[in-house]
Order: C-alpha cells, then structure tokens, then sequence
C-alpha cells in the first residue's frame, strides 16, 4: 500500500455494496472488513443528564442555590425528577412547568450508585422556576472508523467515550456518525498531545452508534451514503515488527504511514495490546506524530488489519497504545 494509492481515494463509493452480502461473523484468517482510516465526527446522545454545573439563581428575595442546597454536585448523573425520565434541558423544563410547590424527588446517579434527593426549586426574576444547574445532554468529538463489516456494521475509536478523568463508557441512547472533512492539525510536542481539527456537517450523517464499549464505539452505517472505502483486508495478529497506519489528516483523503510496532500481545487486561512509534518521517513532519482524533486508526502488517491506535504518550507523540483487532471486535 502506497501514500500515492490512498491519496487518490476520495469519497466516491457507494456503501449500498456492504448490504448485498450475507455475513456471518467468526474470527478466521480469512474474516474480511472494509479499511477504515476516515476521520468522522461523533454526536452521542447519553442516557441521563450529565450536571456540569451547580449555581446560584437571582430571585426577588435574593441568590439562591435549590440544586447546591439540595446536595446534587457536578459530575452528578440526573436519571429522572419526580418519575420523569431526563436526558435534555427540555425534560426538566417539562417537569419545573407543573411544579406545585412541595418539593422534587431527583433521582441520580453518583460514583456509580443510585441516590435520592429533595430539591425545592426556586423563581427567578422572570418568574420561571429553576434548579440552579448546568447539564450536558450530549457529547460531541471526532475520531477515525477503524473497519467497515460486510453488513454495514463499523467500530471506531478502539477505546470507549466517557467522562473526563473517569475512564469509564457513558450509557448512551444513541448516537449519529457524520462525515467529516480535516481542516488542519495542532502538532503534537512532548507534554501536550496535538489535534486533529475536523468540520462536520450536521446534515451529512454516515452512520447511526450503537453501543458504547470499553474496547469502541460500534453502529451501523447508513445504506446508500458515500464513503471512502479503500479496500478489504483479512484480519490478523499484530508482532512486533514494521507496520502502517491508515488515518486522515487533510480533507477526506485516507493515506497510508509507515510505523512500527514494538509491543504486541492478543489481548491485554487494560486494552493496550499494542506500543507502536510512527516512524514516518512525512508524518511526523506534519503532525508530530499521534494526535487526537486519531483514535481508531487501523493497524496494518503484512496487508492484514491487526490492530487500532487508541492512545498517544504524552512525553512522546510518536509512540502510543493501540488495541488488537481481535480484541476490539469481541466486544
């Protein structure tokens, strides 16, 4: 595979070929998927709201804290107010529209245990009750899709999408995959990771997610959208030696980047499978080696797909973890 072969695919195929074949799924040598390496852009519904923020609200008798006071704290997952369910703004606005008075049940989720608490909403000076609480109904990202299966069935990312500092998958409703085109990158320097800066529209949906995995995310793409698959490859294991990566880091053109692998094993308790260090001088030229936004990145030895970047060591952007193929379409 050459750099020249992967700039000349742009996204002109119809991905209505993946749905004419029956599949059924195994984990033979001879097991084909579509290489991935097309940057995408992510927006995940969660189950729950998220609070990111607990604050005062003016009234006519002054600042008030009903969320603060009633002990919800940010990083608190809000599960329902008074039996209604809550994913968005809208359903607490539903719920605060009938309040009578006498306090709201808040059912939460904190440290993954299941708490209970009584807040007294408050009216502010426009005369609307509130709770006093920032929430985030959605996340919203980019990263790179890793393998198309012959159903339309496609994983990303190779490591889940949580909360910051937490590690953890967040439950998820769903999810939609955009096409995405890379507008730039921030190279990476020992001690900060760079970036891959991505546009989305959000009319131009690929693919619907899922589920969300400590090993991906994982979906479906849409039938009859364009998209820039390359080619098939039988999946493999990785070894140490030389390899390639497919990734994106102009427009929508996959390229091919020469690396190697340094660390391999099947499956590895923590999902870090692989240390690869990206060895092509163009590559490191331009981005300095492994940003973000490359997570899921395909693995490439001998023409086999045998693994996916997942992580960039921050004292050294041209090495990071990967997991192995197999390991991330187990599940």
């Amino acid at each position: 595979m050459t750099k020249k072969l992967y700039r000349a695919l742009t996204i002109i195929l119809i991905i209505v070929s993946l749905y004419s074949f029956g599949w059924v799924k195994g984990y033979s040598e001879e097991r084909e998927v579509y290489l991935g390496g097309m940057t995408a852009g992510f927006v995940i519904d969660n189950e729950g709201a998220t609070i990111i923020g607990v604050n005062e609200i003016t009234t006519i008798n002054g600042m008030r804290a009903p969320a603060g006071d009633a002990g919800i704290k940010t990083g608190d997952i809000l599960i329902s107010l008074d039996g209604k369910t809550v994913n968005t703004a809208k359903d607490i606005a539903s719920v605060l529209s009938v309040y009578d008075g006498n306090g709201i049940t808040a059912v939460l989720e904190r440290d993954g245990e299941i708490i209970l608490k009584i807040v007294y909403p408050e009216k502010d000076i426009s005369g609307e009750y509130k709770l006093g609480l920032f929430i985030r109904d959605e996340f919203t990202g980019i990263g790179t899709i890793t393998y198309i299966e012959e159903d339309g069935t496609f994983g990303a990312l190779g490591h889940p999408v949580s909360d910051k500092g937490k590690g953890k998958p967040i439950k998820i409703n769903s999810g939609k995959m955009y096409l995405c085109t890379v507008m730039g990158v921030t190279k990476g320097v020992r001690g900060k990771a760079g970036e891959i800066r991505g546009l989305f529209d959000g009319n131009e949906i690929i693919g619907n997610v899922k589920s969300n995995t400590v090993k991906g995310i994982f979906g479906k793409i849409v039938p009859n959208i364009k998209t820039s698959l390359t080619k098939k490859a039988t999946i493999g294991d990785p070894t140490p030696g030389n390899a390639q990566i497919l990734c994106t880091i102009e427009g929508n053109t996959v390229e091919c980047f020469s690396a190697s692998i340094i660390k391999a094993a099947s499956s590895a308790a923590d999902n870090k499978d692989i240390v690869i260090k990206i060895t092509d001088k163009e590559l490191i030229e331009k981005t300095g080696g492994i940003l973000q936004g490359m997570s899921g990145s395909p693995i490439l030895q001998d023409g086999k797909l045998v693994g996916a970047i997942t992580h960039v060591f921050l004292n050294d952007p041209e090495k990071g973890f990967g997991i192995s193929i197999k390991n991330m379409m187990a599940g």
